[in-house]
């Protein structure tokens, strides 16, 4: 990276300092104005991510409108109808002991934030933040994925046509640009990827004190009990992982099935599986090549039975939906997230056993799933299982409503958006207290 870039850097954040210390982001008034100016803005733009995403990740028109643009339209609006009642602020009760005094609780943005997105889900993890951002009444940075040049380019137009440098503006880059961006003393950081990466910007946070948020991943588990319906589960499975190809940090990372329904649970998963996702690239592409290669080696080591339930094709990186049957927890595909179209299927006996070997091995995943007929017994297991959310006889539609709060715990993240959660997120909750002067008569 040149010194013109990082002093472009350097005086982009100096002028989103100098913004945010203005006070003209704090207002309902202007924070409403920005949301519908990047609601225009991803909408004009909305042909262009479509062919974008397209190459990048072989995403169809529908898959882009459904898991990019029409969630991130749904936040926008969902902050534009609430924002009022959100920054309302909060008077409470004060202690006898601090007599003619009033207590209140004010909300307030933390300054110039750093959004560093992903590539899986570009546009949505992304404008997501961004809105948080925008709510929060801060001024913000963005570097989108490198791993998905086409769409970050648009990504950039988006934002660097609609919005003023000194409030908002993408720059690309990869490692090099990113690690100069950490070194700047950021009010906040958000950060969606690898626990791997997450340990990195948290560390490079440390040294200026920024608090930070980790969206990241890890193994979640599907269980799958005696009692489920199988025909809905196979049906969820399917959906859930095969859209964008697995890549999904909330999908089912592996399937944890009861001993005396597995056989047919493997049948009929393989035969879904082979009936909607037969013809290479009807689930996307896989990245780069890089991780092509790793979902190839994950499977030639696998000590599990190997069902290939489609075609592939290594040179446009379309990967083939597999199922390894017979896996167990030190099989290659248990090493660490998958994220590719493999499902991993293992067994237990006992229903005793599960959550300890999920803990144990592999312990917070993002969101943990059950399906079962009982409700309630769903729930007793799911509460057993420390995650960041969990869902029972449904996956992954927890992380698309912004009623709920959203986000990992310990190895799978730091903080929680969406919705109230992402004002919530992006503004310190300050104590004020006031108390009442008598003038000597």
């Amino acid at each position: 990276m040149d010194k013109q870039t990082q002093h472009k850097m350097s005086a982009v954040f100096a002028e989103q300092k100098k913004l945010f210390l203005s006070g003209a982001t704090q207002s309902n008034t202007f924070k409403k104005a920005q949301l519908l100016k990047l609601k225009e803005a991803v909408n004009h733009y909305r042909t262009d991510l479509r062919q974008a995403m397209a190459v990048d990740l072989g995403r169809s028109e529908e898959g882009v409108d459904r898991g990019e643009i029409q969630p991130l339209l749904n936040e926008i609006d969902f902050a534009l109808i609430h924002l009022d009642e959100w920054t309302q602020e909060q008077c409470v009760p004060t202690p006898s002991e601090l007599s003619h005094t009033r207590s209140f609780i004010s909300r307030e943005g933390y300054g110039v934030t750093y959004i560093i997105s992903p590539f899986n889900y570009p546009v949505y993890l992304t404008g997501g933040p961004l809105v948080g951002a925008i709510v929060g009444g801060n001024t913000a940075m963005i570097k989108p994925s490198e791993s998905t040049p086409e769409t970050s380019k648009v990504i950039e137009n988006i934002i660097n046509n609609t919005f003023d440098p000194a409030y908002a503006h993408v720059f690309q880059g990869a490692r090099e640009e990113n690690e100069y961006l950490l070194s700047l003393p950021f009010d906040l950081i958000f950060f969606t990827g690898s626990p791997q990466v997450g340990k990195i910007v948290m560390a490079a946070a440390a040294k200026n004190l920024t608090p930070v948020l980790l969206e990241l991943g890890g193994k979640c588990p599907a269980i799958v009990l005696a009692d489920a319906d199988l025909d809905q589960a196979v049906q969820e499975l399917v959906g859930a992982k095969m859209f964008n190809s697995g890549q999904t940090c909330v999908a089912p990372d592996y399937i944890y099935a009861d001993k005396r329904i597995k056989e047919s649970l493997v049948s009929k998963l393989s035969a879904a599986l082979k009936a909607d996702y037969h013809q290479a690239g009807s689930n996307g592409k896989i990245i780069t090549e890089q991780a092509w290669n790793r979902l190839e080696n994950i499977v030639a080591t696998s000590k599990g039975k190997v069902l290939r339930c489609g075609d592939a094709d290594k040179t446009q990186r379309y990967f083939s939906p597999i199922v390894i049957d017979d896996a167990d927890f030190d099989d290659s595909s248990m090493q660490g997230e998958l994220f590719g179209p493999i499902f991993p299927v293992l067994t237990f006996e006992n229903e005793s056993e599960i959550a300890t070997n999920v803990n144990t091995r592999h312990p917070k995943p993002l969101a943990a799933y059950v399906f079962t007929v009982d409700p309630e017994h769903g729930r007793e297991l799911i509460d057993a299982i420390p995650s960041g959310d969990a869902s029972i006889n449904t996956l992954m539609m927890h992380a698309s409503t912004p009623w709920l709060p959203f986000g990992g715990v310990g190895p799978s993240g730091m903080g929680s958006y969406h919705g109230k959660y992402s004002y919530e997120a992006f503004t310190h909750q300050k104590s004020i207290r006031v108390k009442k002067v008598v003038k000597p008569a």
